[in-house]
C-alpha cells in the first residue's frame, strides 16, 4: 500500500504561480512513476505530467513550458511547479503513484483556482 497526500493548492491570479507537493508513504520502494492529473467537474480528467524513477519527465501539450515536475525522490516527494497559470488550469490536482507489480494509488487532491 502507498499513501499519497497533496498540498499547495490555492487561489492565484492569472499569470501567477503555485507549487504543488505530493508526499508518499508506505511501500514507496515499489513506486515506478508518479503522475499529476487535473480534474474538472463535467470533464474527463487530464494527465498533466509524469515523473519516472530515472527522473525522466513527460508533459501534456497544454502545460509544456509552463509546468515543471520534479522530485526530492520520486518515491517520497514529488512537486509540480505551475507557472503562468491560466483560468483553464483551475481544477483539483491529484497525484497517482504506479507501482511494480502494477497497482495504482491516488491522493485526495488539492484545489487550484486561477481567477482575478
Amino acid at each position: 500500500q502507498v499513501q499519497l497526500v497533496e498540498s499547495g493548492g490555492g487561489l492565484v491570479q492569472p499569470g501567477g504561480s503555485l507549487r504543488l507537493s505530493c508526499a508518499a508513504s508506505g511501500s514507496t520502494e515499489k513506486i515506478n512513476f508518479v503522475n499529476w492529473y487535473q480534474h474538472t467537474p463535467g470533464k474527463q480528467r487530464k494527465l498533466v505530467a509524469t515523473l519516472f524513477i530515472d527522473n525522466t519527465t513527460t508533459y501534456a501539450d497544454f502545460v509544456r513550458g509552463r509546468f515543471v515536475v520534479s522530485g526530492h525522490n520520486v518515491r517520497s516527494l514529488v512537486y509540480l511547479q505551475m507557472n503562468d497559470l491560466k483560468p483553464e488550469d483551475s481544477g483539483t490536482y491529484s497525484c497517482r503513484a504506479v507501482t511494480q507489480p502494477s497497482a495504482f494509488y491516488w491522493g485526495q487532491g488539492t484545489q487550484v483556482t486561477v481567477s482575478s
